[in-house]
């Protein structure tokens, strides 16, 4: 089983159908849209924008666990994402990425060590995994990791599939 194999809900309702990206390479990212690393959403974009055409894509995974900092309803976060960021990536059902109710995506992604060495527990919000197109996680990334880093576009280039 891969990442591709587990079901979950976009934003908007109905399967994200996570088999779509077979193939591709996905940074799985969990957001909030009232934290301070908010703003990585602009690059997150551009990340999207870059390598789209290359069989990339990002995927939001709104997570209201860290502080209460994603309170809002599926259709107020697809707004605040969409008019305030100009995201243009898809958005899973707002997810527990840690604890009892921990979502099996991230029961899968956890166990993968960042280049510090941490794995388990998901820190706080923009935790990034990314995914090669095998559906296995090739890198994880701290939540203040820039998606832009030089760590982070020379991972992505690494399992683009074109």
């Amino acid at each position: 089983m891969t990442v591709f194999d587990i079901e979950i809900d976009a934003l908007a309702g109905g399967p994200a159908h996570l088999g779509q990206y077979k193939g591709s390479a996905v940074l799985i990212v969990n957001v909030a849209s009232r934290c301070g690393l908010t703003p990585q959403y602009a690059a997150l974009e551009r990340l999207q924008q870059r390598y789209a055409p290359r069989g990339f894509t990002v995927l939001g995974v709104p997570c209201n666990q860290f502080m209460g900092q994603e309170p809002g309803t599926p259709e107020e976060i697809a707004t605040f994402c969409a008019t305030t960021y100009g995201t243009t990536f898809p958005m899973t059902q707002k997810t527990d990425v840690n604890g009892a109710d921990r979502h099996p995506l991230y029961t899968e992604l956890a166990d993968t060590a960042d280049a510090d060495g941490h794995s388990g527990d998901i820190r706080w919000n923009f935790e990034k995994f990314l995914i090669a197109p095998d559906g296995t996680v090739a890198a994880r990334f701290a939540p203040q990791t820039d998606p832009e880093a030089a760590e982070v576009t020379s991972a992505i280039e690494g399992v683009l599939p074109n």
